[in-house]
């Protein structure tokens, strides 16, 4: 069992917490481990969600006059995932950053696992994407 646990655990390659006023007051937090982006919210009821970097298709930021004053912004992820087809990540640091990196992590892991983005055409952000060719 413990060999097991050895082996989900990661190299966590990039974490942060949403932010309020710009300080990190929230129990939501953010990390990109190996090829998984997971969300945890809550304190005392908590939940945990995943997504497969490969999955995502769109990654967009905004970032409204409040949030440049703080020095935040709001990362918005677009993935053919079926429980979660739009994931945000809301008032994040140095969020144009995270931005770029994501694109860049989500090329890499597309590349390595030989998946093209015509395999999710034709079905829609959460639904079952893949082509009938």
């Amino acid at each position: 069992m413990a060999k097991r646990l050895e082996i989900e655990k990661a190299e966590v390659l990039w974490n942060d917490r949403k932010r309020w006023l710009g300080m990190p007051l929230s129990f939501t937090r953010y990390e990109v481990s190996g090829d998984r982006l997971v969300t945890r919210k809550g304190f005392f009821n908590t939940s945990t969600e995943e997504i497969l970097i490969y999955r995502i298709m769109d990654v967009r930021l905004t970032r409204s006059f409040g949030q440049k004053i703080f020095g935040v912004g709001t990362v918005t992820l677009l993935s053919t995932d079926k429980s979660c087809p739009s994931l945000e990540l809301k008032n994040i640091k140095r969020p144009e950053d995270v931005r770029v990196f994501l694109s860049q992590l989500i090329e890499r892991e597309r590349s390595e696992k030989g998946i093209s983005s015509r395999e999710f055409i034709g079905g829609g952000y959460g639904e079952d994407s893949e082509a009938d060719f």
